[in-house]
């Protein structure tokens, strides 16, 4: 018989263990923190050194081994000092998508003592500009496209503009990525920049109820913790298991080959904190994909072995529905997992059917979680689909109601609070967005809705912020509405989620236009996405001839309008 989730929790966590913790005061808050967890991401990247040749990076033909990773971004670390002068605290920019160059350029940033500023590669050039004059930046990392985008903003005072992949002629101020690097000695090592636990690292910019994104404030033990986090989750699944199986200790040991497919933006904490981090702390070929493509995939799975796939929900639904499936060799696959959206129960049962004995992981998590807070794998998974699982032994989780008083385990649901040493510090210079989502006692407030049963599972249930997931892509309302409202010919408008198959929900609108005023749905959609990124745009707008209903408080009832809306069509 299995053992219990507490069981495995002491045995794994207890005296002299790997994942043995530890009480700290953190800005005045006690929490527990992974005892053997690296203290900084400086540490993570030389025990990366460690696998010398072993390859790390795929990207297309291209092969980059551990040894030359580690070279490459300890020499981007000193071009950044020696040529832009970075100094610890200053902030890099990083415009691009899955590409080699955004993990040297991380990494690279990162030891120079630098904040790196991961910008969302889909954004508007209004939107990057944006992150990089918010984040106040001295340096931008960009590829050839997210650069174009940003040179008619001429005033962001940046000291370097470094592109990469560049196949045209740069503009003035600009440097290639190849040219910046140079040559990489067979010596280099990262430049001697004293780094400790609570150093700044990350500033990773999430949609705001405002209609302005807020730059979550990570630090290296909040990003270092997910780690060990993972390892954790991996660990206790396979104990639940078979407590005989020593595969998953192999595993992270670096014993057995491990391949994982990169099939998420490495500019979200999902695709950076979890998958790449992992695969650099714990020797994992990372098969990188410069957008998601399910018949791709599948090619990648066959030829590089891949043994762990995941990303959102949506991916793995595409994967099992695409008519190669039945013709690629899967084997290799030991693991799948995913998170960001929720996941239905029918999916963890396809899994069962057409990979047998590989259940999946689901988790939860944000990014001012700094990626993962809760597990739920194996057995578990099982037994309650429907739940993202236990908080992780250094997390403490807790439903409150409106007044903010904790609720008891069972069928009430509230708001899920959570605190631990994943929890970032707060808002990149917006101290008012700061103490209205964190607490002084180390609480987040997530916005979600949820419930704690009796052994500790969360389920989500619903989201106290108006906000949509689409396909792993958190969409605040807010930011649509006020869009829509610079269009002169709308008077009000209203945004929510639609039901899709495949990505959960994608976004829908309301408009109510002013009197004598015209406008149509494509002429609307063109305005939205010159001020949005693509996702972001309503798929459909209906268009409504009475005012728009609201409470007696005067807010829009929106699952009313949505419902009316939806009945329409």
């Amino acid at each position: 018989m299995p053992k219990s989730v507490a069981e495995i929790r002491e045995e794994l966590t207890g005296p002299g263990q790997l994942f043995e913790m530890e009480e700290l005061d953190l800005r005045g808050v006690p929490i527990r923190a992974w005892k053997n967890a690296p203290p900084t991401l400086r540490s993570v990247l030389d025990l990366s050194s460690l696998h010398g040749e072993k390859i790390l990076i795929v990207y297309e033909d291209e092969r980059i081994s551990f040894d030359q990773h580690y070279r490459m971004a300890s020499t981007f670390a000193h071009r950044l000092i020696d040529r832009y002068g970075v100094q610890k605290g200053d902030r890099v920019a990083l415009a691009m998508r899955n590409f080699p160059e955004w993990m040297i350029a991380f990494w690279g940033a990162t030891v120079a003592g630098a904040i790196i500023v991961p910008l969302n590669a889909w954004g508007t050039g209004a939107e990057l500009a944006y992150g990089i004059r918010d984040s106040g930046a001295k340096v931008l990392v960009a590829d050839e496209e997210r650069a174009q985008r940003l040179r008619p903003y001429d005033d962001l005072d940046l000291s370097g503009i470094i592109v990469a992949r560049n196949e045209s002629p740069l503009a003035a101020g600009e440097n290639s990525f190849n040219e910046v690097l140079g040559d990489v000695a067979a010596d280099a090592t990262p430049p001697d920049v004293e780094l400790v636990p609570e150093d700044d690292a990350t500033i990773f910019y999430t949609s705001g109820t405002t209609g302005f994104p807020k730059g979550a404030l990570g630090t290296h033990r909040n990003i270092c913790t997910n780690s060990m986090s993972l390892a954790y989750g991996f660990m206790a699944a396979a104990a639940r298991k078979d407590a005989d199986d020593t595969s998953a200790a192999d595993a992270l040991s670096g014993a057995t080959e491990m391949a994982t497919m990169l099939s998420v933006p490495l500019f979200h904490v999902t695709g950076c904190h979890a998958m790449m981090l992992s695969a650099v702390a714990f020797g994992t070929k990372l098969v990188i994909m410069y957008k998601w493509d399910p018949e791709r995939a599948l090619e990648l799975i066959e030829r590089e072995r891949i043994t762990q796939i995941g990303g959102v929900p949506a991916m793995v639904w595409q994967l099992l529905e695409s008519p190669s499936f039945g013709k690629t060799d899967i084997s290799s696959v030991k693991s799948i997992g995913y998170g960001g959206a929720p996941a239905p129960p029918e999916l963890v049962r396809r899994i069962e059917e057409l990979f047998p004995g590989r259940t999946p992981t689901n988790g939860w998590g944000m990014t001012e979680t700094s990626s993962t807070a809760s597990s739920n794998s194996g057995v578990d998974y099982v037994a309650k689909p429907d739940s993202c699982g236990p908080p992780l032994p250094v997390v403490d989780a807790k439903i409150v109601d409106e007044n903010g008083v904790e609720l008891p385990p069972g069928d009430t649901a509230g708001e899920l609070w959570v605190r631990g040493p994943n929890v970032v510090k707060g808002y990149w210079n917006k101290p008012d967005a700061t103490a209205e989502t964190f607490t002084p006692d180390g609480w987040l407030k997530t916005g979600d809705i949820a419930k704690i049963d009796e052994d500790g599972f969360i389920y989500i249930t619903d989201r106290a912020k108006d906000m949509i997931i689409r396909g792993g892509e958190n969409v605040y309302c807010a930011e649509v509405e006020a869009a829509l409202f610079e269009h002169p010919a709308i008077t009000d408008c209203a945004v929510f989620g639609i039901p899709h198959d495949v990505l959960g929900e994608e976004v829908g609108a309301v408009a109510l236009l002013r009197p004598g005023a015209s406008a149509d749905q494509g002429e609307l959609q063109r305005h939205c996405r010159e001020r949005l990124a693509s996702f972001k745009v309503p798929v459909k707008i209906w268009f409504w001839e009475d005012e728009l209903p609201r409470n007696p408080a005067g807010k829009i009832q929106k699952r009313d309008l949505r419902d009316q809306a939806l009945a329409l069509d």
